[in-house]
């Protein structure tokens, strides 16, 4: 195959979430035990059923109760009545020439939603690893100019469960579970024995903007017992909410990456706005001050190339200077073109001697290879077509449903 996958699912495809259940997928284990208890679980028996049921949902991959041999079949009738192990829907699925696997995911309806919301998940795998970058929100905020996220008004952040399914569909869809097959489509898939190794909260959305939800997720992800991916594994990128990186660094231990691309404040107001509330000195003093902030740890700062823009010699001396004193890596991010947008890529040549100029002063500066652009996926291009309806549009939504 030399083109790009497109592949619409639907009903014939893959079974629709059921509506009137709620899925025990993604849930916590706090939040499992409640549904447990719900169900009519005996308090002398929750704990032991949360560790069977953890195990068959976080290390096994199931979707059906009557897989989960050591459960009674009592119970497991019990559950079938009452909940499902439903992921969200898959509305499409794209596969890149690279082998980049794009899904948007329809999720179920959250209280008066008039219609489900839509995000995208990528997988981007290499001969050794595989990463895959996850939404935390249902648009953005942010309206970053170079970023076709941007262009899309917030609907709502998700929940904990959405975000933890975002991985767990991933591993249906590419076999990363015990005893699972891998797709036979040819494209490229990791060596390793994890297909998943690295995940990363760059999809659609502001992580810290939904603080609560993500840290929840991502405690979920890092179970030792359960998806048990480390978290020196797992990266957060934020456009520069300065009041929650240290909160992020104490609480959730995870790595970091800063989604810079500008080194004075003109330049980032406009390319990332949030930076007239954040200032550059201020979100580079709470990267100076991040909770175990070493060589080992370093912070990863994400910086877009943008022709005529952000790429003269001097922004890289600038860039240098800024980041003095700081263990950093700097990803340079060749820009990603979406319809309609005014930017356009540095010529290679440039990128090559800007990051010339920050690997002279010791810094990694890997040129991240463009991956997935012919399917839209690649790094800023996420777009779903929800849209957050009106007061007006949500009451005639629910009078028709």
């Amino acid at each position: 195959m030399t083109a790009a996958q497109f592949v619409k699912i639907d009903a014939d495809t893959l079974a629709q979430p059921a509506a009137e259940k709620r899925s025990l997928a993604g849930l916590t284990r706090a939040r499992l035990k409640e549904a447990l208890a719900a169900g009519g679980v005996p308090e002398k028996q929750l704990n032991m059923r949360v560790a069977q049921l953890w195990s068959w949902i976080y290390v096994r991959g199931v979707t059906r109760f009557e897989d989960m041999t050591d459960v009674s079949k009592d119970l497991r009738r019990q559950l079938d009545a009452l909940y499902t192990m439903e992921r969200p829907e898959i509305v499409s699925e794209q596969i890149s020439v690279d082998g980049t696997r794009k899904w948007l995911l329809r999720l179920a309806k959250r209280g008066h939603e008039a219609r489900p919301p839509e995000v995208e998940t990528v997988y981007i795998p290499e001969s050794d690893r595989g990463t895959l970058c996850i939404s935390s929100q249902v648009g953005c905020t942010l309206t970053c100019s170079f970023c076709h996220t941007g262009t899309q008004r917030l609907v709502r952040n998700l929940e904990a469960e959405e975000i933890v399914t975002q991985i767990m569909l991933a591993r249906d869809r590419i076999g990363d579970w015990p005893g699972a097959k891998g797709p036979d489509d040819g494209r490229l898939l990791p060596s390793s024995e994890r297909k998943i190794t690295n995940v990363v909260l760059m999809g659609m959305g502001e992580p810290l903007y939904n603080f609560d939800n993500v840290k929840a997720a991502m405690e979920v992800a890092s179970d030792g017992d359960g998806l048990a991916l480390s978290k020196r594994r797992i990266t957060l990128s934020t456009s520069g909410v300065v009041p929650e990186i240290p909160r992020w660094g104490e609480e959730a231990d995870t790595m970091l990456a800063i989604s810079l691309h500008a080194t004075n404040n003109a330049l980032r107001d406009e390319l990332v706005p949030i930076n007239r509330k954040y200032p550059i000195a201020e979100l580079m003093q709470a990267c100076r001050d991040y909770p175990g902030l070493s060589n080992a740890r370093r912070i990863t700062f994400e910086y877009v190339m943008l022709k005529g823009v952000n790429d003269s010699l001097a922004e890289a001396r600038a860039l240098v200077k800024l980041l003095a004193g700081i263990p950093a890596k700097i990803n340079l991010i060749p820009f990603n073109p979406w319809p309609n947008t005014r930017y356009e890529c540095s010529d290679w040549e440039t990128i090559e001697r800007f990051a010339e100029v920050v690997n002279r002063a010791g810094y990694a500066s890997p040129v991240r290879t463009p991956r997935g652009r012919d399917i839209l996926a690649a790094c800023g291009q996420l777009r779903s077509e929800s849209l957050r309806l009106s007061a007006s549009e949500r009451r005639t939504g629910a009078e028709k449903a």
